[in-house]
């Protein structure tokens, strides 16, 4: 779901006198309720609750277990610094700016992150060599959610 998306489910909310919703789409589901106990009032404030369904929260777990096991302590996660949409080239047409097995150096590009309309370039802060890509093009991506597993050289 998309912010466009939430802000349509906070109109239907207002315009039908609702004070809470929840909805499930694609894994996810979203809970918006009014906060206060007045339901008459409805230009009240909004809390917005994101929760994954259990049965994908199992597999993420599962799937972090086994690439630290696989992977070992010498490796190094570069997570998402924010939310947003991650890409792994600059345009559609242009190659990624890194692949696994490549040797990156700080201050490198490695992705970028689409937040707000804006284009985020994200930098490598290590020298290292890239193990795993953990995020695929144009997926979303969650504030401190690992996206390269890197080995430092």
């Amino acid at each position: 779901m998309n912010i466009k998306e939430i802000k349509e489910m906070i109109n239907l909310m207002n315009e039908n006198g609702l004070v809470e919703l929840e909805i499930e789409k694609n894994g996810m589901r979203i809970r918006l309720k009014k906060l206060g106990a007045q339901t008459e009032s409805l230009s009240g404030p909004v809390v917005i609750e994101k929760q994954k369904l259990a049965e994908s929260t199992f597999k993420e777990t599962l799937e972090a277990e086994k690439r630290e096991e696989k992977l070992g302590a010498k490796t190094i996660e570069i997570k998402a610094p924010m939310v947003g949409t991650f890409y792994r080239a600059p345009s559609p047409e242009a190659p990624p700016y890194v692949e696994v097995g490549q040797l990156i150096e700080p201050g490198q590009v490695i992705c970028i992150i689409e937040a707000m309309k804006l284009m985020n370039e994200i930098k490598s802060e290590i020298k290292g060599k890239i193990l795993e890509i953990l995020v695929d093009n144009a997926e979303p991506v969650e504030f401190g959610q690992p996206m390269f597993l890197i080995e430092p050289v």
